[in-house]
């Protein structure tokens, strides 16, 4: 693995290669940013930079031969520490930061950061899954980095900000990553043989919104299905939101316990939605003018949203309120009910009733 191998995030890798020149690294980075973009392997990259014994840091060209970067790539070297949550929990444990209930402080990333590094320099630290802490992994972890080690590099991977808490945030250099082109995406759906020709990897690309999982999920036929169904029930007058939120909630219930996968998909069809509306807002802008009465599209949206142009602001506005409350962990089956009740009202009455 080497810098050609992170693509999309030149902008990120030039910010490190200033800081290393200039000797001003911060200690503790929270990469932010859709799942499946590259944040890991841009983190794992930067600690094979730290950690590489043959070539300075700030050249950022790692030599890929020594036993450093071989243990890196193998992830097997003793100053580079990752956690990330086991397939079988739905939160990180916090023996993985502070040892068993028998030996707390004996091992775990935030006793082992605090070592003495054993071949280099520096220890590097990479905790995937940041959004996965619950309040107790996360208020361990604070006290790490209210007073970090010195000469460690501490990175948190996150696809949220909200989901993490505000002393944490702010004791953490940002970095936020933006989606991959839609041409780096095509071509790795075309590298992985995901997908069996360029017009198909093409289209996925266009719908992931920079995500490679996001396009790894579109391949489903199930969410193209549920998807249609989404958009189908949306244009029509009068929709039955009750119905809808049945037929999502059970698309979403054939993923098991996998909540991320579950959250991803409906971040997909909330977003959807939302490209619903903001198409029904360009053809409703041009009610009055010569084309209104000959553009189907135009006659559609007036039959989809009685309320017209208040009812397109309020339901987009409930889509963006319903992605940020499933970033921040609201419960899944709640939220799509309350979100396909919110719209369906809205569209008619031009406004979200409230408590």
């Amino acid at each position: 693995m080497n810098w050609d191998d992170v693509l999309g995030h030149d902008r990120i890798r030039e910010m490190f290669a200033t800081a290393l020149t200039k000797n001003r690294l911060a200690s503790t980075f929270l990469f932010v940013g859709p799942a499946s973009i590259g944040k890991r392997k841009l983190a794992l990259m930067l600690a094979k930079t730290l950690l590489c014994q043959n070539v300075p840091a700030y050249h950022m060209r790692p030599c890929g031969n020594c036993e450093d970067c071989k243990q890196v790539d193998a992830q097997t070297h003793p100053d580079l520490l990752t956690v990330s949550k086991p397939k079988d929990k739905t939160r990180i444990p916090i023996e993985l930061l502070i040892g068993d209930g028998q030996h707390r402080m004996e091992s775990g990333l935030c006793h082992d950061i605090a070592m003495r590094p054993f071949r280099g320099q520096r220890k590097v630290a990479i905790l995937d899954d940041a959004d996965d802490l619950n309040q107790e992994g996360a208020n361990c972890l604070l006290k790490t980095l209210e007073e970090p080690p010195v000469d460690s590099v501490i990175i948190l991977i996150s696809q949220s900000e909200q989901r993490q808490l505000p002393t944490i945030r702010s004791r953490s250099q940002i970095i936020r990553f933006a989606p991959l082109p839609d041409e780096i995406v095509s071509n790795l759906l075309l590298e992985l043989q995901w997908v069996a020709d360029k017009s198909e990897a093409d289209k996925l690309a266009k719908q992931s919104k920079g995500s490679l999982a996001r396009a790894d999920q579109l391949r489903d036929e199930g969410l193209q299905g549920i998807a249609e169904v989404l958009l189908s029930t949306l244009a029509k007058r009068d929709f039955h939101s009750i119905q809808m939120a049945k037929d999502v909630s059970d698309y979403l219930t054939k993923m098991g316990d996998d909540a991320p996968k579950k959250r991803e998909a409906l971040s997909h069809l909330i977003e959807l939605a939302a490209d619903f509306y903001r198409n029904q807002l360009v053809y409703l802008t041009k009610l009055g003018t010569e084309e209104a009465s000959t553009e189907p599209a135009i006659r559609s949206a007036v039959m989809a949203i009685p309320a017209g142009l208040d009812g397109v602001a309020a339901c987009l506005e409930r889509c963006a309120e319903a992605e940020i409350q499933l970033n921040a962990n609201a419960n899944i089956a709640t939220l799509v009910e309350a979100w396909l009740d919110d719209l369906a009202t809205a569209s008619r009455t031009g406004f979200v009733e409230t408590l």
